[in-house]
Order: C-alpha cells, then sequence, then structure tokens
C-alpha cells in the first residue's frame, strides 16, 4: 500500500462527535438533549411509514442532524440493488433530510436458480476482484442516482476471506470513491479487528498503513466500538467502551484525515446514555490532542 503525502492542516478543526442513538435512550436523549453533534440511527429501523418509530425519528431530528446508517443495501451483491429496500431509504431520506447516508462495503443477498431472492444473516465480505468493483461500482451508483446525493461506503469487520484478489481492502475502496464519487466511512475498529483476526506482528503498524492508504479527501465520517475476544477471533460486536489500541489509531486517523465526523456505536449490552456520552466526550478530547499535534508548530 501507497500513501499519499498530503500537507498538514494550518488550523485545528473542529470535529464533530455522534452516538448512535439506539431504542433504550430515545425517551432519555430527547429529554435530556445533551451537546451532541449529530446522531446516527440505522435505517432499516425506520422504514415503515408512520407509526412510533418515525415519529420518534421526526422528533430527534428536530435537534439534531441525523446519519442514516443502513446494514441491508447490499452493495457488494452480484444480483443488484434490492428495488423495494431502495424506494423505502429514498422515502426516508426525502422525510429526514440526513446529514449523512451510509451503508458497508459488503453484501447480504443473492439469487438462486429460478430468481429467488435469499438474504444472509450476516454482512459478507466482498472479493477484492476487479469484477466484485465493477458490481459494487454499479450498485452504488444506481443508490446514488436515486437519491441523488453521494453515499458513503465503509469498510467490514471480516471474518471469512476469499482466496482471489486483485487488490488489497484499500485500493478496493479507494478504486471505488475514484469511480462512483461516493465517500468513505471508516471504522477505525473494524480495521483493529481484522489485524488481530488477521495475526499480523505489528497490528497497530498494519492499520496504520491501512489508514495511510486511504485518500484523506474521501472520507465522510468515522465509526468508534468496542470488540471482544472470543478465542481464538476477534468479534466486533459493538458492546464495550473503546480501548487504548483503537484511541491511539483513531489520534493517528485524525492526523492523517482531519477533523472528520465521528461516532461512537454501542449496540450490544447498551449501557446507560450516559456512558455513551463519556465516550463522546472522550473521542472530543482524542481528536483536540490530534489536531492540535498535526499543526505545524
Amino acid at each position: 500500500m501507497t500513501a499519499t503525502t498530503l500537507p498538514a492542516p494550518t488550523a485545528p478543526q473542529a470535529c464533530a462527535t455522534g452516538i448512535g442513538w439506539r431504542h433504550p435512550h430515545y425517551a432519555g436523549l430527547l429529554d435530556q438533549r445533551p451537546a451532541l453533534d449529530f446522531i446516527e440511527v440505522h435505517s432499516e429501523n425506520f422504514f415503515a411509514p408512520g407509526g412510533a418509530a418515525r415519529a420518534v425519528l421526526r422528533a430527534g431530528r428536530e435537534h439534531y442532524p441525523v446519519s442514516l446508517h443502513g446494514v441491508g443495501l447490499s452493495l457488494g451483491s452480484a444480483s443488484g440493488i434490492d428495488a423495494w429496500h431502495l424506494e423505502q431509504l429514498a422515502a426516508l431520506v426525502q422525510e429526514i433530510e440526513p446529514v449523512r447516508v451510509s451503508d458497508h462495503a459488503s453484501f447480504a443477498r443473492g439469487t438462486l436458480p429460478g430468481a429467488q431472492a435469499v438474504h444472509a444473516a450476516d454482512l459478507l465480505p466482498s472479493p477484492f476482484t476487479r469484477a466484485a468493483l465493477d458490481a459494487m461500482c454499479g450498485n452504488v451508483q444506481r443508490v446514488q442516482d436515486r437519491l441523488r446525493r453521494p453515499i458513503a461506503v465503509e469498510n467490514l469487520s471480516a471474518y471469512v476471506r476469499w482466496q482471489a484478489a486483485d487488490m488489497d481492502e484499500p485500493a478496493f475502496l479507494g478504486a471505488l470513491a475514484r469511480r462512483t464519487g461516493c465517500q468513505l466511512l471508516v471504522d477505525v475498529n473494524n480495521v483493529y479487528v481484522n489485524a488481530l483476526n488477521d495475526h499480523l506482528a505489528d497490528p497497530l503498524d498494519g492499520c496504520r498503513r491501512w489508514l495511510d492508504a486511504i485518500n484523506p479527501g474521501v472520507v465522510a465520517e468515522l465509526h468508534l466500538a468496542g470488540h471482544a475476544h472470543c478465542g481464538d477471533i476477534v468479534i466486533d460486536d459493538h458492546g464495550s467502551r473503546v480501548c487504548s489500541e483503537v484511541w491511539a489509531l483513531y489520534r493517528h486517523a485524525l492526523r492523517r484525515f482531519g477533523g472528520v465526523p465521528t461516532l461512537i456505536e454501542w449496540d450490544t449490552d447498551v449501557p446507560d446514555l450516559a456512558v455513551l456520552l463519556d465516550e463522546a466526550a472522550s473521542a472530543r478530547a482524542h481528536a483536540d490532542a490530534a489536531l492540535r499535534e498535526a499543526v505545524p508548530a
């Protein structure tokens, strides 16, 4: 991987910080209205028109910019984008007017003989081949044409690897961004989890090289989360605080990418809202320090 050398920022940039807004904290966030720059929700949870869920999201939107983060577009699917799913997302985007729309560089659906669509229960990694890149570019372009805006595509925590590959992950994502005009959502925890599962001799160094291979100009958002060590595999479970190694990589990412909006994700064993807000405050502190370090003396 070859890093692109860019000049450091000439002044610290404000780093917007948000949290994933999950069901246990719907009421608490609306009651307390903590100082957050944005909130992020899973798009698919709000597809149903009307009803309590959409009303809650509209209430949140009155106080915070909303980022819509999806898990079901299946951007890497060779069988294309599900038309119904895309229409539900388009309707939600039109109503909520989110600050960002994102999904994953993965596939979760395919078509069996007889044109029967099959949906997987997980986000599966695309092979880093030219054919897979062509398929993902076509799908991303279709989504962007329908939404009339660029989307951000997130790197995946992957637990299987395809043998066939024409490029590495940063090159694949970089080509996707160049060809479609999409942005990237860099999940720093995913980069670290993959490095651990790949048993790199120096995981932090491998992660820094991964980050350095990404063009700063295309990064729209950063994600931070916790992970779990489960025997011989590390799982990106979003169920704990951010670890010290990921905080270190986050500072490296900010020195590389500048003051990119940052999200704290917590989806399992969801704690009190105060814990998420404390993690968001930690993110702000790390960002302030990293951006000061990026400015020449």
